[in-house]
């Protein structure tokens, strides 16, 4: 299983969720998204893989958000995976990404990443 998670370190939900997903003996993919910010490309494939339009991945009580003089129209997709690259503190976190299956979790809360890893918590039987 190929596991990538959008992590920053100093958030306790993507903290709990990368211990849950290693907890699981899987250890992850880790992108540090605030040194390495995702691709606007990128940014909407994940949308998809969560079901979500990109205002989804908003986090809205971001000051950095809040104070935005250049946001696009919450609507456009395409230019707010533009703007969110560019803004990458402003993207929820953390995502968690199945590679080999082309599914994806919030890890609001934490042990949403259950659904990626199984019932079994990812151990193989």
């Amino acid at each position: 299983m190929t596991i990538t998670i959008y992590h920053n370190p100093r958030c306790s939900k993507s903290r709990k969720t990368l211990e849950l997903i290693r907890s699981a003996d899987i250890e992850p993919k880790i992108v540090a998204y605030l040194d390495t910010p995702p691709s606007a490309d990128r940014i909407l494939i994940l949308a998809r893989m969560l079901e979500i339009p990109v205002n989804k991945l908003l986090r809205r009580g971001e000051a950095e958000f809040r104070e935005a003089g250049d946001l696009p129209s919450l609507d456009d997709d395409q230019a707010l995976a533009d703007w969110l690259a560019q803004h990458p503190r402003v993207i929820e976190r953390p995502v968690v990404v199945d590679e080999a299956n082309g599914r994806a979790v919030m890890g609001r809360p934490p042990e949403n990443v259950l659904e990626l890893l199984g019932s079994d918590g990812g151990r193989p039987e």
